[in-house]
């Protein structure tokens, strides 16, 4: 393996038989003095050295390290040796037993499975419908692909694949007791799993919540802490994330006071049940997808199925996407580009998607490239930066033989977008088959679900000289002469998609016209509904119908033109400065590190103006040096600002913060400035875990202190009830009249459910004749009768299981309170019964039934059993649906562990019978099943599948 060493690649002059041992020693040896120059010359550096603690490697300085390892070794290593190395004995490990790298030549290994052509999801109203729509019509068609690198490896899922597994978690969370509208965490990196959990939380009725996985221990103490803000805000129950990350997310566990349990895809569907799948409304929320930037203030952006499908219609439509579409992609599915645009809409029009980690794509951006050759992809997407790393970071020589013909369209966006990547990017790779007018800047943001603008099919992109002053001092953006040296260059981002719109408003919140400048605001049927628990956002968001897009902007000749963000605008001496130019400027000095660059405003407290600080990262420490590098950085600043930075901060590698998708963030850095810890290094993994540990101190402290109110209060239950029971028994036994025995068995029922802190709300038993009546209430829990036994008036008669009149204690007590029962599974039994009953309510009684029978620890409300409303059709008397809440919370099926819980017992308005046939008799249960189910907060068990709604109800579930 040694000999295969290239010394140009190395930059350094080992011996000329050295060992693989030493090869890597010198490779990282050189990048750490690199990395930190001020050190001193030689850098000690062995088998044992750790990459962040002994030689301080960031995740930045690992993407570079293993880059040079590969040249150098020609060999691939695995992309999780960026995060799981913590050790250059672990590198050497995994050069070792990498496979040799070979570069593809023309036409060799191209793979491009001929599909038959198939129709969108077009009749589907939610996202579990789609799925199941392909099923149905083709089970075994190839839905995805998982890529390591551009190579096929990672095993594939076709549709039926997908729903089947999908559904064995359904059924797994609903066994841990996941209930429709409930939220579940996933922190799973690209793979199998990931799309198999987050169908089975959909198919559940559940939202997920995607989280991104942490990309190496040492940045685990920030990771773990941004995770835990977004899980406490969204309440997630469950966190679904893969086995090696289970022992560090349980640190999560103290931290999130909602958090029953961390799972795995293989524990959830090892313990599936044949269980009844929820039926899903469109208006439900479908994802909660947690916008990058501050952990403080954590905003989940709330989307139904109604908003995702129809995002994902219109961007079709602008794309003209269909089956016959190839789809690769490299993006992040906890990002809105990659789950929603690649993934879910691939998924919709039946293009086979063939995804890759990203962390392959940072490492190896050219295996990006090589996978849209390979799979003769014709769609794809990348924010700016992509583009940016394919300019910079992969070498002609592996680019022989690319063909990027069959593209016809690639999205730029999610972040701004350069007008100079374009134009680099379409001269350097045109030379490989790509076309101008496949280049898409597009816009969009998560509170759409992902895209808003896009630009016409098959045109070239469009990029729009300003007069700079015009538009920084006065808004107005002014076409540059044709002589201006240094105007303000902005893309063009398409135009609004069908049915959704866009405008662009003064500060007063007025309209302005063409080329003037201000806040872009939008609507559609894509649009959120809200920030997830954060009702002051949602508030800010919202302005007469219209969302705040956060962004500045322009119009001009229908197409949208993005300026910068509200927040991210630094204003000197009333000039508008955008960041972004700024950043891109400075980061082309050389010397200073192209990405690494972030710009903001800070107040001067004692003049009160905004001062212009860029924080921009080098490898630089000589101090002359750097002077030199500051004077350059002032001069270009200088000449987009008008004048030079009033401070520019020179740190290391990784220094400036960045979100999960790239993107700088920049109040994250001007927060590092303020408190003066630009390039602190970061601390020990063990100090991390402890602080970690102890932040979640005081939230398992609560947890206990709950936990024993808890039992406390159960067993205060117990004591209470226990006696009361038995006082009702010999109460019921000795008392010689039936309206004495209800009249006690009232009392004690009311005093008790008082003494144990439960108060009882009833509404509608007014309604209740003295008889001749028919009520019909769901069943939740072993406390129902005892509820309606406490709030019913007269002497009503319970309509119970048969089963019960045999039991030693039950039997003679239900007895002595005119309990009637009835045979369920024998139908011979079971007519004679229910004609018992029918002469009860021709007697004048009135019956209370249970039609679902029996109950479970599912909220839900299950099918109904025909007899009630057969001894109604039959007697000719009205049933009053009613309908209890809380008791499932108080004492559910299967424990015997009390929980505090607010009663409420409601009795709707009667419904008569239409007839005695049987088509009448189902009209009157499907009826009162209908009032039962609106007034019971629970969702319905009955059906599998029904039609969901045309369009969102547009609700936050909470």
């Amino acid at each position: 393996m040694g000999e295969q060493f290239d010394k140009a690649d190395r930059g350094a002059n080992p011996a000329k038989h050295a060992s693989p041992e030493d090869d890597l020693l010198v490779i990282v040896r050189e990048l750490a003095r690199e990395l930190h120059a001020q050190r001193g010359g030689f850098t000690d550096v062995s088998l044992s050295s750790r990459l962040e603690r002994d030689l301080g490697i960031d995740s930045l300085g690992r993407t570079e390290l293993i880059s040079r390892i590969e040249r150098a070794f020609r060999v691939r290593l695995p992309v999780e040796t960026i995060g799981m190395a913590d050790t250059v004995g672990d590198l050497l490990e995994a050069v070792q037993q990498a496979a040799p790298h070979r570069r593809i030549a023309h036409d060799e290994g191209v793979i491009a499975p001929p599909l038959p052509q198939a129709s969108a999801a077009a009749e589907a109203w939610t996202l579990t419908e789609a799925l199941d729509w392909h099923v149905a019509q083709h089970p075994d068609r190839l839905h995805l692909t998982i890529l390591q690198d551009d190579l096929a490896e990672g095993g594939t899922l076709t549709y039926g694949e997908l729903a089947q597994a999908a559904r064995l978690v359904a059924a797994g969370l609903i066994e841990r007791d996941i209930a429709p509208g409930d939220r579940v965490a996933l922190m799973l990196p690209t793979g199998r799993d990931f799309f198999i959990a987050f169908f089975g939380i959909l198919y559940a009725g559940a939202a997920p919540v995607p989280i991104y996985p942490p990309m190496q221990l040492s940045q685990i103490e920030e990771h773990l802490r941004r995770q835990a803000g977004i899980l406490r805000n969204a309440g997630a129950r469950i966190l679904v994330t893969m086995p090696e990350a289970l022992r560090l997310a349980g640190l999560l566990r103290g931290q999130t006071p909602s958090l029953d349990a961390i799972e795995t895809v293989a524990g959830l569907a090892a313990q599936a049940s044949s269980v009844k799948l929820p039926v899903v409304d469109a208006g439900a929320v479908a994802l909660l997808q947690y916008t990058s930037g501050s952990t403080g203030d954590p905003k989940g952006v709330a989307l139904s199925h109604a908003n995702l499908l129809s995002n994902i219609r219109a961007i079709g439509q602008a794309m003209g996407a269909s089956s016959a579409d190839v789809f690769v992609s490299w993006l992040p599915l906890y990002h809105d580009m990659g789950l929603i645009g690649a993934w879910l809409g691939s998924l919709y029009f039946a293009a086979p998607l063939y995804v890759m980690s990203p962390l392959s794509f940072l490492v190896r951006p050219e295996s990006w490239l090589w996978a849209m050759h390979r799979f003769r992809a014709t769609l794809s997407a990348s924010p700016n930066f992509g583009f940016e790393l394919c300019l910079n970071k992969i070498d002609d020589v592996d680019l022989q033989g690319l063909d990027l013909s069959a593209l016809r369209l690639i999205a730029n966006g999610a972040e701004p977008v350069s007008a100079g990547t374009l134009r680099r990017f379409i001269e350097k790779f045109g030379h490989y088959g790509f076309r101008p007018e496949a280049m898409a800047p597009a816009y969009g943001l998560a509170e759409n679900a992902v895209g808003l603008a896009f630009p016409p099919l098959g045109r070239q992109p469009v990029i729009d000289r300003v007069d700079r002053d015009a538009l920084t001092r006065r808004g107005l953006a002014l076409p540059a002469r044709a002589d201006d040296a240094n105007p303000l260059e902005i893309v063009a981002c398409g135009q609004p998609l069908q049915g959704h719109e866009i405008r662009i408003v003064d500060e007063v919140g007025h309209e302005v016209g063409e080329r003037c400048e201000g806040r872009l605001e939008f609507r559609g049927p894509s649009a959120t509904s809200g920030y997830f628990r954060n009702e002051a956002k949602t508030r800010e968001l919202f302005r007469d119908g219209w969302l705040d897009s956060g962004d500045r902007a322009y119009m001009a000749g229908g197409d949208v033109y993005i300026t910068g963000r509200n927040k991210d605008i630094i204003i000197r001496a009333g000039r508008h400065i955008y960041p972004q130019e700024l950043e891109a400027a400075i980061g082309d000095v050389p010397g200073v590190c192209k990405g690494g660059v972030a710009a903001f405003g800070v107040t001067d407290r004692a003049s009160g103006t905004e001062r212009v600080v860029v924080l921009a990262e080098t490898r630089e420490t000589d101090a002359f040096a750097r002077a030199a590098l500051q004077t350059r950085a002032n001069e270009v600043a200088s000449g987009i600002a008008g004048a030079p930075p009033d401070e520019i901060v020179f740190a290391p590698l990784g220094t400036t913060p960045k979100t999960s998708s790239g993107k700088v963030r920049r109040s994250a850095a001007k927060e590092l400035y303020e408190r003066g810890q630009i390039g602190a290094p970061p601390r020990a993994l063990r100090w991390q875990i402890l602080r970690l540990s102890l932040a979640g101190f005081g939230a398992r402290m609560r947890r206990l202190s709950q936990l024993f109110g808890e039992i406390f209060y159960a067993a205060w239950w117990w004591s209470v009830m226990a006696p009361s029971i038995l006082f009702c028994w010999l109460a019921v036994m000795s008392f010689p009249r039936l309206a004495w025995r209800w009249a006690a068995l009232r009392r004690i029922a009311r005093l008790a459910f008082a003494t144990v802190g439960a108060p009882l709300s009833v509404s509608g038993a007014d309604r209740v004749p003295r008889g001749n009546a028919i009520l019909a209430f769901n069943h939740a829990s072993y406390v129902d009768a005892f509820i309606l036994a406490a709030v019913l008036p007269g002497e009503p008669a319970f309509v119970a299981k048969k089963e019960l009149g045999g039991q030693f204690f039950a039997g003679p007590f239900l007895r002595r309170l005119g309990v009637l029962f009835v045979e369920r599974y024998d139908m011979a039994a079971s007519l004679a019964d229910a004609g018992i009953a029918i002469a009860a309510a021709q007697q004048g009684r009135v019956l209370v039934f249970f039609p679902e029978g029996s109950f479970t620890r599912r909220a839900g409300l299950s099918d109904f059993y025909l007899g009630a409303f057969k001894a109604a059709a039959e007697a000719n008397l009205p049933v009053f649906p009613g309908v209890l809440r809380g008791t499932r919370s108080m004492l559910r099926a299967d424990q015997w562990f009390p929980r505090r819980a607010s009663i409420s017992v409601e009795i709707a308005d009667p419904i008569a019978p239409s007839g005695t046939d049987f088509p009448s008799v189902l009209r009157l249960r499907d009826e009162v099943r209908k009032a039962m189910l609106a007034r019971c907060g629970e969702p319905d068990l009955g059906e599998l599948v029904k039609p969901a709604p045309p369009q969102s109800s547009g609700r936050i579930v909470d």
